[in-house]
């Protein structure tokens, strides 16, 4: 606590609120990412599936996913601008020397974000529209465009933790870049790999567990039976390989971060035959109170034997390591990570087990209780991972070439809470506006059904996939008028629930 208090005694006086208004709409952002990321490609898997089968109820499913998909969308258009924003208001320190560097991450971004809104656009557009097929294969390049996004970002963030690319001239200024190098640097192949499988893992356990709510409540139709199902599936087959992942990039930052990896691991000093610790608190001192202590683990798992040496935080000057309570939170997030993937991992095997031995769902009321929690946990282990990797590197911006200190903005500390407090309002409102509009929409599909089920299909015969999107002209279908070209491969309605 005591170097803690003397680092923010020597920081600027701006640096806090800086790091709060980032921290915070950030973490708020986040929570937005596994849907943009992952959804437009958990959708068109459950579209492909209908347009195959002639299922209406996938098309159904697809075509309701794809409204969640552009409300999200317009969503995340104003948190993601107001992160743009952030980055040069508040670090002008890093966008203007090292921009020229790393920031075609962000210009790559920016063109895979309009590219998505012109093919989310075409793909709202096409239900009612165009032919079925045309609109399904219109919409292939979505999730292509939707990981370009995450490309640019990954890049950007991977080369702040592992900066190549250029050299320093004798003022220090980097030049002579090389922007392959800059892209392509060594923690890039898995930050990205490891984001975009938690992605899908964490949209997939998300939107599962809306229906597995449903199912709790009683609801267990053929249209719950599969907006289960498939998102549940796709998540859980990707369960054991973010595993594999997770491996590999830890290990991956035990050789290029190793004193990262040490605040990661609460390593003090550098020894072998390291000791793991599960939790616990790390003093200034280099003690470790509470947590549980697992003999020689640490090297076992870093390099496959006791033997291994593993680098410690006093390896580098203290005002180039992260402070004893920055270790211990990147700790403690890294563990909560873990933790979560490993009981992730058993509800995927539990799934799995039932599904070889008995070829259907699990009927067991616990299932569906931990398949409604794995949605909000897969957040909680999203943000952890972004808390390990960001608060890891500390005091770095850039690893070993820039402080967060000597990049932030020189506005004063008063103006920038009353920027916090603005943000938080506006984000409240934001928030809550999306809340409002997702409890909509499923109230009006609901009643839809409902009157879908007292018709006895006569209801869904008249709608087209498009019916009911909350945007657009509508126009009125005549009763018992055939279906729109977008609903060519819809079979009867009796196949709805």
């Amino acid at each position: 606590m005591h170097s803690t208090l003397q680092a923010l005694a020597d920081a600027p006086a701006q640096l806090l609120p800086a790091r709060s208004l980032m921290a915070f709409t950030l973490a708020s952002h986040i929570i937005l990412v596994p849907l943009g990321v992952a959804l437009p490609l958990i959708t068109l898997v459950l579209h492909g599936y209908g347009l195959r089968r002639g299922d209406r109820t996938a098309l159904l499913l697809a075509r309701r996913w794809s409204a969640v998909m552009a409300v999200q969308f317009a969503i995340g258009v104003v948190t993601g601008t107001v992160l743009s924003f952030e980055f040069g208001l508040l670090w002008p320190g890093l966008m203007g020397r090292w921009g020229d560097v790393f920031g075609i991450g962000f210009g790559v971004e920016a063109w895979a974000f309009f590219l998505e809104a012109v093919l989310i656009a075409i793909y709202l557009y096409g239900w009612r529209r165009l032919p079925a097929r045309t609109h399904f294969l219109l919409a292939l390049p979505l999730p292509a465009a939707a990981l370009l996004g995450a490309f640019g970002i990954l890049a950007a963030n991977s080369w702040m933790n592992t900066p190549r690319g250029f050299r320093l001239d004798s003022a220090g200024d980097p030049v002579d870049v090389k922007i392959w190098k800059a892209v392509f640097t060594p923690m890039f192949g898995p930050q990205y790999w490891h984001f975009v499988v938690a992605m899908l893992v964490t949209a997939g356990y998300v939107v599962a567990g809306v229906y597995a709510a449903g199912r709790l409540r009683g609801r267990r139709d053929r249209y719950h039976r599969l907006g289960f199902a498939v998102p549940f599936t796709v998540a859980a087959v990707l369960t054991p390989v973010q595993f594999v992942l997770g491996d590999s990039i830890a290990r991956k930052v035990f050789h290029e971060q190793p004193v990262k990896f040490a605040a990661m691991e609460l390593v003090w000093k550098t020894d072998t035959h390291v000791p793991e610790y599960l939790f616990g608190r790390l003093h200034p001192d280099g003690a470790v109170s509470g947590g549980v202590r697992i003999p020689q683990l640490d090297s076992v798992l870093a390099g496959f034997s006791p033997d291994t040496r593993v680098t410690g935080l006093t390896s580098v000057p203290e005002d180039a390591r992260p402070t004893a309570t920055q270790a211990t939170i990147a700790h403690w997030a890294f563990d909560i990570m873990v933790g979560i993937g490993s009981l992730l991992l058993v509800l995927a095997l539990w799934y799995a087990l039932i599904w070889l031995r008995r070829r259907r769902l699990p009927v067991s009321a616990w299932f569906y209780r931990c398949a409604a929690v794995a949605g909000v946990a897969s957040v909680v282990a999203v943000e952890s991972g972004w808390i390990t990797t960001e608060v890891g590197r500390q005091p770095w911006i850039v690893y070993e070439n820039m402080r967060v200190a000597e990049a932030v903005t020189s506005t004063g500390s008063p103006g920038l809470w009353t920027m916090f407090a603005l943000v938080v309002v506006v984000y409240v409102f934001v928030f809550g506006s999306f809340l409002v509009v997702l409890l909509k929409m499923r109230t009006r599909w609901r009643l839809a059904d409902e009157e879908d089920r007292r018709s006895g299909g006569a209801h869904s015969r008249r709608e087209t996939p498009e019916s009911g999107l909350p945007y657009g002209p509508r126009p009125a279908v005549p009763s018992g008028a055939p279906l729109g070209t977008g609903d060519a491969a819809s079979p009867p309605a009796e196949d709805r629930p």
